[in-house]
């Protein structure tokens, strides 16, 4: 086993290949999955560690499954506009490939199973546009010139190829600004919504959310503005926390009911640093009957204020809904420790049913990206060039919980010893799986200890490394 692991990697190295197919495991055994910053490793399978009676060096991780914290959705990234435009681009048989290297779930696949879509434009799209734009002194509150319109050409078939892939896969929604006729600047950057077409724009998601039913693809969550404090983005729109209180609770969350849609309402959509918003709105009894939970980015303050919320509103869900994720081009390091520790541990330890990153595709240009806004910096998880494909840091980061905390797991207990931040989870077939970074100075010694066994590991200063056992 571990010497058929050694040449397997060995040859990966050789190669090139993105991804190891899983070797069987052993009773006893402990799969290893490692990525450094140097390099010499990418998401690569290690001979298997073993848990032994025999106590090991250095600080442990004792994992507990008896204790047990949120269940888990999936973990991917922003299928943006510019996203599926690159890869509807691609060659059909290269597209396909890349697809199942993605989104399948399988020994050779890593398996996303959580995509994010821009309802409209996003700041990554080639141009603007919303689904009913008309010229100034023109209004349509009934909707009956809304169309997914320039969705057809690339996120809608990117989507249905997704899901000929993996039909279970999650979606998330997020509007980055209504129609302009909606908006008190009549401009796609900035404004805000006026209140004359609150219950037009209630209808406006809600027609998206048919539509897209019709053409196949289930919206199975939205959030009701991307980033509502920051109207700087093109496009966007500024929603106080009361407006997007009176909107859920008086437009958006009683005509879903009344149509019977059952995609959820996530609030706020914004940074960690004003964990305010969402609390203020789930203080409001109507407001809060509709909501399901809270999303969150991490451009601004620290990820412990999703406990924050969560502890206000333990009823309500969690959710991490972007994050850029970048590395600079031609860098000999991969600084694969600040995204897990961040994101994927940081957001699944403070009750976040997700991560979701920022973004899944872009040119080596990092296109495209709007003018008077938009972000000339969003390097994609890949970055495809025509049908050449690199792969970046965000997508190792994903990788590392995706391939193996599916859908349906949960967080379970595990300490964190100084320098080496983890997660652990217990998958529906009962296999757990322990994330850790090594965020220290130096080569790190240190126990996985389970139901009083231990296994002896060994990370490199910022490695990560990901765990699996039976």
């Amino acid at each position: 086993m571990k010497r058929l692991g050694s040449i397997f990697f060995f040859a990966a190295a050789i190669f090139g290949s993105p991804v190891n197919p899983v070797l069987a495991q052993e009773k006893g055994t402990v799969d290893l999955w490692l990525t450094k910053p140097d390099r010499s490793a990418l998401f690569a399978q290690q001979p298997a560690l073993s848990f032994t009676e025999t106590a090991a060096a250095g600080p442990v991780i004792e994992v507990n499954e008896k204790q047990v914290y949120q269940p888990i959705d999936g973990f991917g990234f922003a299928l943006t506009g510019g996203s599926a435009m690159h890869l509807v681009r691609m060659s059909a048989d290269k597209r396909a490939a890349l697809l199942k290297e993605l989104f399948a779930y399988d020994e050779k696949n890593i398996g996303i199973s959580y995509l994010r879509l821009s309802i409209g434009a996003s700041d990554l799209n080639e141009k603007v546009f919303t689904y009913n734009d008309l010229p100034q002194g023109q209004t349509d509150p009934e909707m009956k010139k809304f169309d997914l319109g320039l969705d057809r050409a690339d996120v809608i078939p990117v989507m249905k190829e997704i899901l000929a892939i993996n039909p279970k896969i999650k979606v998330l929604g997020s509007p980055w600004s209504p129609p302009e006729w909606m908006k008190t600047s009549f401009d796609a950057r900035g404004g805000m919504l006026r209140p004359e077409y609150f219950g037009a724009y209630a209808k406006y998601l809600a027609r998206y959310i048919k539509d897209m039913k019709a053409e196949g693809i289930t919206i199975d969550a939205i959030t009701v503005q991307n980033e509502p404090l920051h109207p700087g983005n093109n496009p966007s729109l500024l929603m106080p926390a009361p407006d997007q209180a009176i909107f859920i609770k008086q437009y958006l969350g009683p005509l879903f009911r009344a149509e019977e849609i059952k995609t959820k309402i996530i609030i706020y959509d914004h940074n960690a640093d004003r964990p305010d918003y969402p609390i203020s709105i789930l203080d409001d009894p109507e407001a809060r009957k509709y909501v399901d939970g809270s999303g969150f980015h991490l451009y601004g303050g620290t990820i412990d204020a999703l406990s924050d919320v969560h502890n206000a509103h333990p009823d309500k869900n969690i959710y991490f809904t972007e994050q850029m994720v970048t590395e600079r081009p031609n860098s000999q390091q991969l600084n694969i420790g600040s995204p897990v520790r961040r994101l994927i541990i940081g957001a699944t330890r403070n009750w976040s049913r997700n991560v979701l990153e920022w973004n899944l595709a872009a040119d080596p240009q990092n296109r495209p990206f709007t003018d008077r806004g938009g972000c000339p910096s969003c390097q994609g998880a890949v970055t495809i060039d025509k049908d050449l494909v690199t792969r970046n840091v965000a997508y190792y980061s994903v990788a590392h919980a995706s391939k193996f905390v599916r859908p349906g797991s949960v967080r379970i207990a595990s300490p964190e010893p100084e320098n080496l931040p983890n997660v652990a989870f217990k998958t529906p077939d009962g296999k757990k799986v322990l994330i850790v970074c090594n965020a220290g100075q130096a080569a790190q010694v240190f126990a996985i200890r389970y139901q009083g066994k231990t296994a002896a590991a060994t990370l490199e200063r910022g490695a990560v490394a990901t765990y699996v056992w039976k």
